[in-house]
């Protein structure tokens, strides 16, 4: 109990400052860690309630994954229940109602046969859920209901305290500017998501421009509409353009509109985006495909905050705030002679830089599973996971497309592993409903290459003898690997006695990752 009431002394004093609880992952971890790591359960969760459903902010024995899905009460009605339960919902093996976790727990995709639950609430609100499965029926049954209950009430209490106390500072907050909304919740894995995401809280109420630069597919967008709805100007629009879709002849007109007969086929008035955009954000996509011609004109806007349509005779005061989108770099566009210095100046304001998919990694489980979970729903599925190889594959590819080629990839790779298991096994609707489907390597049909990109310049095929020697190479590696990794993590336990919390943090793992791991290397 001393443990748990450490965690949770913790934890109150971050969500007492205002951050939000899916921003605090290690935090909740040592918590649920302290509240269930002495329990035989072979997974648990620590669930709190989103505007859009219950998001799991702290697992064991689950893979990171499941933390990037989003659970609604109405597609699992086992939550839905347990939700509903006045005390602790225990749920016999038998149970008709489907569990989210089938499937997840193992690599035989086992359904959960022991399963318990307990709400959290702030009076009659469902503020979470804390949820424990085993795969052994029975494995939970000695657990002391009563000690679970009064350390769900605690956490249910303090948690409403600490969010009253978040609310009054979220008041004064609004009292000194009353036009600047909640900040949007951080659970980035990441190092330098975190990094962006600090960057965004901190110039995103100024009015500054901003130049964003990121590769294809890094979710540029995201980043806007965040810069956005935490700016004073979250309730005037958000206007995007892209330059590059733009006819050259028509983008004067486009961006700052023009009058009726100001040229052949002006048939009427026309807002141009700037004007759109008044009070608001503009979003220029593409910024670097801006002509050369063009761009003095929108250096003018910018130092001068006012616009002329074509045709009109008079100047139109605008309050627009610019962020401007490219893939190219800027500075060596500059140094070449093909973008404006200083435009480019006036533009990188406050510039910022989305990091592409391979170079942050740790996000990698977050956004398949909330790739895997969209694709669950929509096939009309109990569960969809990723087999270990396909995991590995999705760490090792270099992403050269970023987050859009891994949603697509997910979503291709789910459809295929449908088909494969329909065309195993005699299907109906109703057990469709029940199917837990698993994407194999196979499925994701990524090339060979990890890392980095392929080596181009070798051309010369490799022969069927150094394939077979490079796979015995490789497996040797691996089963060296998890023997040193076996004989140090059964190291690290012992010097702590047994205790898998302690050794979590004195590896500096996440408790339910070195769970997985144990069971995965014989030591569970």
């Amino acid at each position: 109990m001393t443990s748990f009431l450490v965690a949770l002394r913790k934890l109150l004093a971050q969500l007492s400052e205002g951050h939000p609880a899916e921003a605090l992952h290690d935090h909740w971890a040592r918590l649920l860690d302290a509240m269930v790591g002495a329990y035989r359960a072979d997974a648990s969760t620590l669930m709190v309630m989103t505007d859009t459903g219950l998001r799991p902010v702290a697992l064991l024995g689950l893979h990171d994954e499941v933390r990037g899905r989003n659970f609604t009460l109405q597609a699992h009605p086992r939550l839905a229940a347990i939700a509903a339960h006045p005390g602790v919902c225990r749920f016999p093996p038998d149970s008709d109602l489907p569990d989210p976790f089938d499937g997840l727990l193992d690599e035989n995709l086992s359904e959960v046969h022991d399963c318990l639950g307990v709400a959290l609430r702030d009076g009659p609100r469902l503020t979470g859920l804390l949820t424990l499965d085993a795969l052994e029926p029975g494995r939970l049954e000695h657990i002391d209901e009563q000690e679970l209950l009064a350390t769900a009430s605690l956490l249910g209490t303090c948690v409403r305290l600490a969010t009253q106390l978040s609310a009054t500072r979220s008041r004064l907050s609004e009292a000194l500017d009353q036009d600047r909304p909640p900040q949007a919740a951080l659970h980035w894995s990441s190092p330098a998501m975190r990094r962006l995401d600090e960057a965004i809280t901190l110039v995103a109420p100024t009015d500054m421009n901003v130049l964003l630069h990121g590769e294809t597919g890094v979710g540029k967008e995201r980043v806007v509409r965040a810069l956005h709805n935490r700016s004073s100007r979250h309730q005037g629009p958000l206007v995007q353009v892209n330059c590059a879709a733009l006819p050259e002849h028509l983008i004067e007109s486009e961006l700052f509109g023009h009058r009726r007969g100001a040229f052949s086929g002006a048939v009427r008035d026309h807002r141009g985006h700037f004007a759109m955009a008044d009070g608001g954000t503009l979003m220029l996509d593409e910024i670097g495909e801006l002509p050369l011609t063009l761009q003095p004109k929108l250096l003018r806007v910018l130092q001068e905050g006012d616009i002329q349509p074509l045709g009109s005779e008079h100047p139109q005061r605008i309050d627009v705030r610019i962020i401007a989108v490219t893939n190219r770099d800027l500075a060596a566009e500059v140094a070449t002679g093909r973008f404006r210095e200083d435009l480019y100046h006036r533009l990188s304001v406050f510039p910022l830089s989305v990091p592409p998919l391979r170079e942050r990694r740790e996000d990698i489980p977050l956004l398949a599973g909330r790739f895997l979970e969209d694709n669950r729903i929509r096939l009309g599925l109990a569960n969809l996971r990723l087999a270990e190889d396909a995991e590995a594959a999705l760490l090792n590819w270099h992403w050269p497309g970023n987050v859009r080629e891994l949603e697509h990839t997910l979503g291709r790779a789910a459809l295929r592993a449908l088909g494969d298991y329909l065309g195993e096994a005699s299907v109906t609707g109703d057990s469709r409903r029940r199917a837990v489907v698993r994407i194999a390597r196979s499925h994701l049909e990524l090339p060979q290459t990890t890392l980095e990109h392929p080596d181009e310049s070798s051309s010369a095929p490799a022969t069927p003898t150094a394939k077979a020697h490079d796979a015995e190479r490789w497996s040797t590696l691996r089963q060296a690997t998890e023997a040193f990794q076996r004989r140090h993590i059964h190291q690290a336990l012992a010097a702590h006695g047994g205790n898998w919390a302690a050794t979590a943090r004195a590896l500096e793992m996440d408790s339910g990752n070195l769970h997985r791991l144990a069971r995965r290397l014989g030591l569970k």
